[in-house]
C-alpha cells in the first residue's frame, strides 16, 4: 500500500494504433502501436511531474493488455489491473485526414475496460489516497463502470477524499441527455470539477465560461475548472475567478491535451500551490501535449517546463 500523497484513478486503457503518414487509413501502409485512456493519461502525467499514481483498469488476456500494463507501469505508475479471460482489451485508431484535423474510431464495445467492476477497485486504496480523479467517460461505458464510478465516488466521500471529476463527453459513447443526468448527479460530490465549455453546458445549460463555473460551483464544488483550449482557462475557486491564458505553440496532436492540463492541476493542487500556479502549470503542461503525437508521450517532466518560455532554441 502506498503511503499518502498518492493520487488514485481508474478507468479503461485501450491499445491505439495510429497512421504514420497523413492521409485516408486505407492508404496507409504503416502503423505504429500505442496505448492512451484518459485516467492512465492524467496518471502519467502526475507520475512525470512527481506525484505518486496509481491506477486501476481492466485488460483483456491479450497481447494489446500486456501492452497496456506494461507502459503505464514503465512510467512509474502503480498499476493495478484486473485481466478478464472473457472481453478483449478495446483498441483506437486514429486517422490524419488533413494535416491540421484527424479522426480516432473506436472499438470498445463489451471490451474488458467496459466490465471494470467495484472488485477490482479495494476500498483501502480509495481510503488511503490523497486524491480520487474520475472521468465522465467511464459511467458511459457500461451501468457496471457507471455502478464502479458510482461505488469509488462514494467511498472517497465516506473517507473525506478529495474527488476530482473530469466531464470529458464522448458523444459516440452515450447522447447528451444521458450524460447531462449523470454529470448533475457526479458534480455535487466532486470537489473539483474540469469541463470544457460545451462539456459544461451539457450539465449546467448554455451560458458564457464564467456563468457555467457559476453555476457548477452552485452544485456542490468548491472548485470549477473551465477549458479553453487555445483561449486559456479560467476557475472558480472558493468565491474568487482566476483567468490563465493558453501557451503559444504549433500543435501537432491535440489529443490528450485536456488530460495533461488536468494532470498539471491536480499536481499543484495535491502539492499545496495556489490557484494561480496551478492554472499556469495546467497551461503549460496542456501545450507540451501538443507538441508531438500521442496521447500521453509528449507530457512534460517538471525540470521541463520553463522551456516554453525558453529564449534560446539549445540549452546546453
Amino acid at each position: 500500500m502506498k503511503t499518502a500523497p498518492y493520487v488514485l484513478t481508474f478507468g479503461e486503457t485501450m491499445a491505439l494504433m495510429r497512421a504514420d503518414q497523413v492521409g485516408p487509413l486505407a492508404h496507409a501502409s504503416t502503423l505504429s502501436l500505442g496505448i492512451g485512456g484518459s485516467e492512465s493519461n492524467v496518471a502519467i502525467g502526475l507520475q512525470r511531474l512527481g506525484v505518486q499514481a496509481v491506477w486501476c483498469g481492466r485488460v483483456g488476456a491479450d497481447s494489446l493488455g500486456n501492452l497496456v500494463e506494461r507502459e503505464i507501469r514503465a512510467e512509474g505508475v502503480d498499476v493495478r489491473i484486473a485481466v478478464d479471460p472473457s472481453a478483449p482489451t478495446g483498441l483506437m485508431i486514429k486517422e490524419r485526414r488533413t494535416p491540421a484535423t484527424q479522426r480516432v474510431s473506436y472499438y470498445r464495445s463489451g471490451s474488458a475496460g467496459s466490465r471494470i467492476s467495484p472488485d477490482d477497485i479495494d476500498e483501502q486504496l480509495i481510503s488511503g489516497a490523497e486524491l480520487l480523479h474520475v472521468s465522465g467517460i467511464t459511467p458511459a461505458l457500461s451501468p457496471q463502470a457507471e455502478a464502479t464510478l458510482r461505488y469509488a465516488v462514494d467511498t472517497a466521500k465516506a473517507h473525506k477524499v478529495t474527488v476530482s471529476f473530469d466531464l470529458n463527453y464522448r458523444g459516440n459513447l452515450w447522447s447528451a441527455e444521458d450524460a447531462g443526468r449523470v454529470y448533475r448527479d457526479i458534480i455535487p460530490l466532486a470537489d473539483i470539477v474540469f469541463a470544457g465549455d460545451d462539456e459544461a453546458a451539457i450539465a449546467v445549460g448554455a451560458g458564457e465560461p464564467e456563468e457555467l463555473a457559476r453555476r457548477i460551483v452552485a452544485l456542490g464544488p468548491c472548485q470549477a475548472v473551465i477549458k479553453l483550449g487555445a483561449e486559456g482557462a479560467l476557475a472558480l475557486i472558493d468565491g474568487t475567478m482566476f483567468r490563465q491564458s493558453a501557451a503559444t505553440v504549433d500543435a501537432v496532436d491535440t489529443v490528450g491535451a485536456g488530460d495533461a492540463f488536468v494532470a498539471g492541476y491536480l499536481t499543484e493542487f495535491v502539492t499545496g500551490r495556489g490557484p494561480q500556479d496551478r492554472l499556469a502549470t495546467a497551461a503549460s503542461t496542456g501545450a507540451f501535449a501538443c507538441l508531438v503525437p500521442g496521447d500521453w508521450e509528449g507530457f512534460p517532466r517538471r525540470h521541463e517546463l520553463p522551456m516554453l518560455q525558453a529564449r534560446e532554441p539549445v540549452s546546453r
